[in-house]
């Protein structure tokens, strides 16, 4: 099995990632090659809380030009994390 920090790269943190956090959803960049049952793991190992449900969404890198010169931004996979009700709260997004 991967080791779970490589497979929860970083938090994402957008308007619409704060806004899901009262529903108790947190978002999370994943390693491309990961499932849903190895980011499920992953999440309640390293936080010790209990996941519900886990979406991911796998996105395309934007076209980007630098000059004349044009190239691809990398692919990358993010997850949505919904915890159990009696789950506390993530520690990494109370600020």
């Amino acid at each position: 099995m991967k080791e779970p920090r490589d497979i929860i790269k970083r938090p994402v943190i957008t308007e619409h990632s704060a806004d899901l956090m009262g529903e108790k959803k947190y978002t999370f960049e994943v390693s491309p090659k990961a499932n849903k049952t190895e980011i499920k793991k992953a999440v309640e190992e390293i936080f010790g809380v209990q996941v519900a449900q886990v979406n991911t969404m796998n996105l395309k890198g934007k076209f980007k030009r630098m000059g004349r010169y044009g190239g691809y931004r990398s692919d990358r996979k993010k997850a949505v994390i919904t915890l159990t009700q009696d789950s506390e709260e993530l520690e990494i997004f109370e600020a």
